[in-house]
C-alpha cells in the first residue's frame, strides 16, 4: 500500500526566530463516504450494503453514547477510543473546578491488526 506526501517548510512556533525546515507531510488522496465503505464491506462480506449502513449508524451513534459515559470504547484489534480534556490549570486541588475544562477531545489509539496494517506502508512523493 502507498501512502502520498508532499514537502512542507515550516518555521518553529515556539522560537519563531529559528530558521524553516522542511518537512515529508502525508497528503489525501481523496474521502470515502460511510455508503461508500458500506458498500466495499458488503463486496467482501455476506452482509447487504443496506445492512452495513444500519450497524455502522449505530456504531457511529453508540460509540460517542458510551465516551460521553466515560467509557473507553475497545474495538478489539482495530483500536481504542477515549476521550481526552484541555483545561487551565488551579493553584490549589481545592479551587480545580468543572468550569477550567476548555476543550474535550476524542482520541485513538491503533490495535495490532491496525498497526500490521500501516507498518506496511510504502511512501510515494505527489
Amino acid at each position: 500500500m502507498t501512502v502520498k506526501y508532499n514537502i512542507v517548510e515550516r518555521g518553529n512556533p515556539g522560537k519563531p526566530e529559528a530558521p524553516k525546515k522542511f518537512y515529508p507531510s502525508v497528503t489525501s488522496s481523496g474521502r470515502k463516504t460511510l455508503r461508500q465503505l458500506a458498500t466495499q464491506i458488503s463486496l467482501i462480506s455476506t452482509v447487504s450494503s443496506t445492512d452495513v449502513m444500519a450497524v455502522l449508524e449505530a456504531l457511529l451513534t453508540t460509540i460517542p453514547q458510551e465516551l460521553v459515559a466515560g467509557n473507553v470504547v475497545e474495538l478489539g484489534d482495530f483500536g481504542n477510543f477515549w476521550l481526552k480534556n484541555e483545561a487551565d490549570g488551579a493553584a490549589t486541588a481545592e479551587e480545580a473546578r468543572a468550569t477550567q475544562i476548555t476543550n474535550l477531545l476524542p482520541r485513538f489509539h491503533a490495535g495490532k491488526e491496525f498497526k500490521k496494517v500501516l507498518a506496511t506502508v510504502e511512501y510515494e512523493k505527489a
